[in-house]
């Protein structure tokens, strides 16, 4: 099994731009490592909340239009056929029925449907 070089991992052409910029910036991290990392790090976090603001805002948007406030006319639209509910009536009314004997009944499947009967 051949052994490994110890010799740390140089690139083949250092005096490329890319290759000269990586150099120092690998040089000069240890030295100022808030200003080379934390500060660009902070950066992008502080923009990308500005940037991302506008898509959150159109998300509540959309929302907004689904849910509208329902106009006056339109609520007295929907009061004409309704009944008025006391809390009184509603006991006496469930008072009055016999809850001691009733019935189970199955509810009719429409065709093609699982009703559940194992046979």
């Amino acid at each position: 099994m051949p052994v490994f070089q110890n010799n740390p991992f140089r690139p083949s052409n250092p005096s490329t731009p890319g290759g000269v910029l990586a150099a120092k910036y690998r040089r000069t991290l240890p030295k100022h490592p808030f200003l080379l990392f934390g500060l660009p790090f902070i950066t992008v976090m502080v923009a990308g909340s500005f940037f991302l603001t506008p898509a959150t805002a159109l998300r509540y948007e959309k929302h907004d239009r689904k849910t509208r406030l329902v106009t006056q006319d339109e609520m007295m639209g929907l009061e004409k056929g309704r009944r008025r509910i006391d809390i009184r009536d509603e006991y006496y009314r469930l008072a009055a029925k016999d809850l001691d004997n009733w019935e189970q009944k199955r509810v009719k499947r429409l065709p093609g449907e699982i009703d559940g009967v194992i046979e």
